[in-house]
């Protein structure tokens, strides 16, 4: 986890998220609010000076084969 200062208005816990971990990550969002008690009550736009802790980037994920169906026979 690591802990972040916010220093900018119209800063958001999205762009935090994004800033940290790019496009990684669905359930991030809820997992930064379980380790903030009380910042959902901040509004959407976070006050300066607030610290927010932020999650680990998640594992990446391991790729799976699908089997494709081809409608129209193979080519």
């Amino acid at each position: 986890m690591i802990s972040v200062t916010v220093q900018r208005s119209r800063t958001t816990l999205d762009l935090l998220l994004w800033r940290q971990h790019g496009m990684a990550g669905p359930g991030l969002l809820e997992q930064t609010l379980d380790a903030n008690p009380g910042v959902a009550g901040l509004g959407a736009e976070l006050p300066i000076g607030t610290v927010i802790n932020l999650p680990d980037a998640p594992a990446p994920k391991q790729a799976q084969l699908v089997k494709v169906i081809d409608l129209f026979g193979e080519s």
